[in-house]
């Protein structure tokens, strides 16, 4: 099935967290595509509903089948049906992980910047906030290994959040990153928690490493984190997975979720995993090419119109993320001037402080939508650059 991803469909006062506007305000920002999802997850959808009967579910056997099936094939990642658990979504999920690998005023390690959760969950969960900030090398992000073993020494460091695919930054980190970051962990003690959501939007020239891959003789300290949400454009349909190969850690990891009863999903998300992971590789082919285009079509438009940006290329997802500093020197004034130009961009700001003067573009929308934003772009920053 060809899939047509330029059709325009109307977000507006259904809900949408992302289309929330009473004006014809462009959003560009939260991480969310606006296309339709693959038409088989659709049709499994209507079908339970037609169904009538919406009683309580759980996972069945093909359902773990096609998890396994799907991360096999993609990624060498070889999953029993034992080493998966279900959860609401990812961020619930590394709550959960902190709650099993730390206590109370215990150190979390992360990076600068991050998608904002990771830093809130650890500070609304009374544990202690270390970062190391990502050092940037020829327009990519780099882990500053030699700081993050500083860090975790001088902080006695218990877990490090890691986020591969990286949000905002899109790196994929190689294997060659994750086995130098393994041995310092594993050195030290310290578990390691990967949030993978943005995994199989990995771009075409790039490979994703499930962390788990690489794990061998530390499984007992590593835990991985996903979801079909992200990729199949369904995230109003909460569900995620937990992967770990350590059968004493991996009942640790259930126990607490069942004092809190979030060990189950509800029967539509078991119903669009099943489907997303069993028929959705051709949409999910599809919709990474037209992302692509539209990523070759932003850089080129702020090459020509704002060159003064200096854009990342991802190497996963639809984001991208813009270094605006030679356009103010003031993150709310960046801000304000996007959004009285009618467009909407993610402030960098909140991704931690080496985010200040940046934004985050999600051009995950039709092209239509996408150039009309980059022209409201254009309007609001074009007077705005700073002197040299």
């Amino acid at each position: 099935m060809l899939y047509n991803f330029d059709e325009i469909i109307d977000r507006r006062h259904t809900g949408s967290l992302k289309w929330h506007y009473s004006d014809d305000t462009i959003p560009l920002w939260v991480a969310d595509m606006d296309f339709k999802t693959a038409q088989p997850i659709l049709k499994a959808i209507e079908q339970v509903a037609q169904h009538g009967i919406l009683g309580y579910t759980v996972p069945t056997e093909p359902l773990y089948q096609a998890i396994i099936q799907w991360h096999s094939s993609r990624y060498d990642l070889w999953l029993d049906q034992q080493d998966i658990l279900f959860s609401p979504g990812v961020v619930p999920s590394l709550v959960l992980m902190m709650v099993v690998f730390t206590e109370e005023r215990d150190a979390v390690l992360i990076n600068d910047p991050i998608y904002t959760p990771f830093m809130t969950k650890v500070l609304d969960n009374g544990r202690k906030l270390v970062t190391s900030a990502l050092k940037e090398v020829e327009g990519r992000y780099r882990l500053d290994l030699v700081d993050i073993e500083a860090k975790i020494i001088e902080h006695k460091v218990k877990l490090y959040l890691l986020c591969n695919p990286h949000n905002p930054g899109g790196r994929v980190w190689t294997t060659e990153e994750l086995e130098a970051l393994l041995l310092i962990c594993k050195k030290y003690n310290v578990a390691i928690v990967s949030d993978e959501i943005h995994q199989d939007l990995t771009l075409s020239s790039q490979k994703f490493i499930p962390f788990l891959t690489l794990a061998k003789g530390y499984e007992h300290k590593v835990v991985s984190l996903t979801s079909m949400t992200k990729t199949f454009n369904i995230a109003g349909i909460k569900g995620s997975m937990i992967f770990a190969k350590d059968s004493a850690l991996l009942s640790k990891i259930n126990q607490q979720q069942r004092l809190s009863d979030e060990h189950e999903l509800n029967l539509f998300a078991y119903t669009a995993m099943r489907s997303a992971y069993e028929q959705g590789g051709d949409w999910l082919a599809q919709v990474i090419a037209y992302i692509e285009a539209n990523i070759d079509l932003t850089l080129q438009f702020l090459a020509q119109h704002l060159p003064k940006i200096k854009a990342m290329r991802p190497e996963a997802s639809y984001l991208i993320w813009l270094d605006c500093s030679a356009y103010a020197q003031d993150d709310q004034m960046i801000y304000d001037a996007l959004r009285e130009a009618k467009v909407e961009l993610s402030a960098g700001i909140k991704y931690g402080d080496e985010g200040h003067l940046k934004m985050r573009l999600n051009v995950a929308c039709p092209k239509a939508i996408l150039i009309e934003g980059l022209n409201r772009m254009h309007t609001a920053l074009s007077d705005m650059c700073q002197p040299l």
